[in-house]
């Protein structure tokens, strides 16, 4: 493919040579003459293991070249690829006004073009831009309409420095963000040659994966040191604790817990993260992300309660009571907590969950549960048609496949929160509505 890459950063520049190794043409487009000048004469303007024979040999092939003139390198293009800067704006977010003037020169080249030209966002940038911003942007330059004559798409980048050749090599997957078959297939042979699992998406999901995996790290980093903090006053030394801790690829380093639902609770979350807390406090280190755990669940707690205020105060049903399906364990369930301040405010309330038996509660169990809604047997019902077809709101939290599949067909009309992000409900027929998404 003909490609042209506006930024030669530590993107654009390790991006054009290792597309140019894969036989593509690659003209680089920078403000920078410097840049423009080291391309030309074979020389990355970036220092990396690998970089500086892989950027000599693609300009010696012909392959890789670089220039000042947007117009030409647009011209002499089918593709282009975004990599501008977007630093960040006083306010916190990505300064988008690069990637905007770069939306501009590619629509106002391409307005009197007869071929389709597609346009692919690298930089990273707030979720939702690329449609919601870079779109109008490129429509209103070019005169042509998404998906008539001109593409848009959003394909994040994975590169790490110092390693960003090999990752550029051997991603943990391409992610192709886009709305029109002609951004898919333009990116699906842009890669070919590139192993990795190829997922189309929409471009906001596309946008969020660049962003949640940065957080996600620098969290990972946080969280490690933290646990340092803390374990090393009671000369505990937290690199075996945490070698042993990754090896778990079970819970601890896996998919596990990584979807948006409803609160943690039981016997062992939320006590280990107030041990984590106190041990701190007793040393007098500082533990905010542990402190920050408990807190972001309890508002996940209060913006549910706040969700169903919105909704109205109509009878509810809530399925599930335990904190986790398949037990009868109340103690500091979420769903216990979230119906304690939901009849605190003055909604009627009915639970179903087949596991929760009364005769059967005993111990602190009994006692938790009875402290925090004192007149659950009342509440507590065991036919499930009957809680449905009493009940105007559906809350749900958990339940065996058989009930959701007799709480899909009767919902209809009914108004469900899905605390759980069960698929299985969204087409129900019910007034739909997620907690997070």
């Amino acid at each position: 493919m003909r490609v042209c890459i506006f930024g030669l950063g530590y993107v654009g520049a390790v991006s054009g040579a290792c597309l140019a190794q894969l036989g593509h043409e690659i003209i680089g487009v920078d403000v920078s003459q410097a840049k423009i000048d080291m391309i030309n004469r074979g020389e990355a303007p970036i220092v990396e293991e690998l970089i500086a024979d892989l950027t000599k040999n693609a300009v010696a092939s012909g392959k890789f070249r670089a220039t000042l003139n947007a117009e030409e390198a647009i011209e002499s293009s089918e593709i282009a690829l975004v990599s501008v800067g977007t630093p960040t704006a006083p306010d916190g977010t990505p300064d988008l006004s690069y990637v905007d003037q770069v939306m501009r020169q590619i629509g106002a080249a391409c307005r009197n073009r007869s071929d389709s030209f597609t346009v692919v966002i690298r930089s990273t940038v707030t979720p939702g831009a690329t449609m919601a911003r870079f779109a109008p942007i490129l429509e209103e330059a070019s005169g042509k309409t998404i998906g008539e004559g001109i593409d848009i798409a959003f394909n994040p980048e994975f590169l790490r420095e110092g390693k960003s050749v090999m990752d550029f090599r051997d991603p943990p997957f391409t992610i192709i963000g886009a709305h029109t078959e002609g951004a898919i297939e333009a990116l699906k042979k842009l890669y070919q040659g590139i192993e990795s699992e190829v997922i189309i998406t929409d471009a906001g999901v596309a946008e969020s994966i660049k962003i949640i995996s940065n957080a996600w790290h620098g969290l990972k980093v946080s969280f490690a040191n933290e646990v340092g903090r803390i374990l090393s006053h009671g000369n505990i030394d937290a690199r075996s604790a945490m070698e042993v801790f990754v090896k778990d690829t079970i819970l601890n380093i896996s998919p596990a817990y990584m979807r948006p639902g409803f609160a943690f609770g039981g016997s062992c979350l939320p006590k280990d993260l107030r041990a984590m807390v106190f041990m701190a406090e007793r040393s007098a280190v500082s533990a905010p992300i542990m402190r920050a755990a408990l807190q972001s669940n309890e508002d996940h707690i209060v913006a549910t309660v706040n969700r169903m205020l919105n909704i109205g105060r109509k009878p509810v049903a809530m399925f599930g009571l335990a904190f986790k399906p398949g037990t009868d364990d109340l103690r500091e369930s979420p769903f216990v907590k979230l119906a304690e301040r939901l009849i605190g405010k003055g909604f009627k309330m009915t639970f179903y969950d087949p596991f929760v038996d009364s005769s059967n509660l005993m111990g602190k169990n009994k006692d938790y549960i009875e402290r925090e809604i004192p007149h659950f047997v009342e509440m507590l019902s065991r036919d499930i048609n009957k809680v449905i077809e009493e009940n105007e709101i559906i809350i749900f939290g958990h339940a065996s496949k058989a009930d959701k599949e007799i709480i899909a067909s009767k919902a209809k009309g009914k108004i469900l929160l899905d605390l759980s992000g069960e698929k299985i409900l969204e087409n129900c027929g019910a007034d739909y509505e997620g907690i997070c998404w």
